[in-house]
């Protein structure tokens, strides 16, 4: 075998060509041990492949979309489409498996337009998980995606995607609505307080710290309280809070959750976070 495709099949249990153990690189790699079972993870927080060298076996997947933006003077963004299943077949003859890292909908600037700005969707194992939908602005509802985006005021939030995510809440009569998230829907604004964004949900980490980690909260919305009032919060802590004449928060990075909108028309709403792939089997029991 080649010397770089040796040194990578070692590294993972065994050597290139032959028979032996399942083997297989790509995206950076974990390894833990959690009651006598050691488990492997291949971590992609950019796009990239996964190559397997020899052997299959059966994995668990995390396949999360990019965030939506919050809109300028209008609703949050929704969280990304997250896929999680198990016993996806991982083998020689199907590689590589081209993996596609959806980026969060970026920070919507503009004064005016219909919307902010959506996530981008996930590819991996022949799977899509669907960018989370910009938040609406004037009059505009918030944009379907894998979670929906809040929609601006007394207007109706984005639809989620089936599976993948939920609807973003409708905006109040001075506020915004909150992101969906994949948890749950997003909040509607109320009177002058932003919609809460949509809760996140759990899925797979990949350190013995944190077997399991949240992704895809909704983005808060902003508000019209003189003085920076109250604002929705993302969805379990991870979407961007709302805000009042100031940039609204961002969506983490690598969770695909969605940016807090700021409602004034004054600043920029929050980016959405990018998304993540995440593979796990066993390599020894």
């Amino acid at each position: 075998a080649n010397p770089s495709t040796a040194v990578s099949a070692w590294m993972n249990g065994g050597l290139a060509g032959g028979g032996g153990p399942f083997t297989a690189y790509g995206g950076l790699m974990y390894q833990y041990e959690d009651s006598g079972t050691t488990y492997r993870f291949h971590v992609f927080k950019g796009s990239g492949a996964l190559t397997v060298t020899q052997g299959s076996v059966d994995a668990d997947y995390l396949i999360v979309a990019g965030g939506g933006g919050g809109a300028r003077s209008g609703g949050a963004g929704g969280a990304g489409g997250m896929l999680a299943s198990t016993g996806f077949t991982l083998e020689a003859a199907s590689s590589p498996y081209t993996i596609t890292i959806g980026a969060g909908g970026a920070q919507d600037t503009a004064s005016g337009g219909t919307t902010g700005n959506a996530g981008s969707n996930s590819v991996a194992l022949g799977l899509t998980a669907t960018g989370g939908g910009a938040g609406g602005v004037f009059g505009n509802a918030g944009a379907a995606g894998g979670s929906g985006g809040g929609g601006p005021i007394s207007t109706a939030g984005g639809a989620g995607t089936a599976g993948q995510g939920n609807d973003g809440g409708t905006g109040g009569t001075n506020s915004g609505g909150g992101g969906g998230g994949k948890g749950a829907v997003g909040a509607a604004g109320s009177g002058k307080n932003g919609g809460n964004g949509g809760a996140g949900a759990t899925g797979l980490g990949y350190h013995a710290a944190y077997a399991t980690y949240t992704y895809a909260g909704g983005g808060g919305g902003g508000s019209n309280v003189g003085g920076g009032g109250t604002a929705g919060t993302g969805g379990s802590s991870i979407g961007g809070n709302g805000s009042y004449n100031t940039a609204a928060g961002g969506g983490v990075v690598s969770t695909g959750s969605g940016g807090g909108s700021e409602y004034n028309n004054a600043a920029a709403g929050g980016n959405g976070g990018s998304g993540m792939v995440i593979i796990k089997y066993v390599v020894a029991v």
